[in-house]
C-alpha cells in the first residue's frame, strides 16, 4: 500500500552576522529572545516549532504567524503578546536552501512595541539590512 510521503518539518535557522557587518558576529534572534520574559520567549519557540512540523505554506497561524505586507511583503512574523507588550519575531521563508540542510525558517530578529501601535520604521530598517546581509552571506547559527 502507498501512502502519501510523510511531511518533513522545515528547519529553523538563526541567522549569524558576518563579521565584514558586524566584529562580534551577533545573532540577533538570540539577543531579541534572550531580552524577553522567559514565557514570552518560551511561546516563541512554540510557535516556531510548530510552523516548522505544519510546514509553513500550510500552517494556519490563529494569529501567531503571519505574513507581512506592503513594504515588509516576503516577510512572515511570529506574534506574541506578554506583560502589555506586543513581541515580533521576523522571519523569512527559504525553500530552496540545501545550503541549509532544506527548506528553512530563516530568523533575523525581533522587535517589541506597545499594544496597538505601528512599529518603529527603524526596527524594519534594521530587520530589512539583516535579510539583505543573510542573502550577501547565507549565515546561520551553527
Amino acid at each position: 500500500m502507498t501512502g502519501t510521503p510523510a511531511r518533513r518539518p522545515w528547519r529553523i535557522h538563526f541567522f549569524r552576522r558576518a563579521s565584514a557587518d558586524d566584529a562580534g558576529e551577533s545573532v540577533p534572534t538570540v539577543e531579541f529572545l534572550d531580552g524577553l520574559p522567559p514565557k514570552v520567549a518560551a511561546e516563541i519557540h512554540a510557535v516556531l516549532d510548530a510552523v516548522a512540523e505544519a510546514p509553513p505554506p500550510a500552517f494556519s497561524g490563529g494569529g501567531k504567524w503571519e505574513a507581512m505586507h506592503g513594504d515588509m511583503a516576503g516577510f512572515y512574523e511570529v506574534r506574541v503578546q506578554g506583560g502589555g507588550t506586543n513581541h515580533r519575531l521576523l522571519c523569512l521563508l527559504v525553500r530552496d536552501a540545501g545550503d541549509l540542510g532544506g527548506p528553512s525558517i530563516v530568523c533575523l530578529g525581533g522587535l517589541s512595541k506597545p499594544r496597538r501601535e505601528k512599529a518603529d520604521p527603524r526596527d524594519y530598517r534594521r530587520i530589512k539590512g539583516y535579510r539583505d546581509e543573510f542573502e550577501r552571506h547565507r549565515r546561520v547559527l551553527s
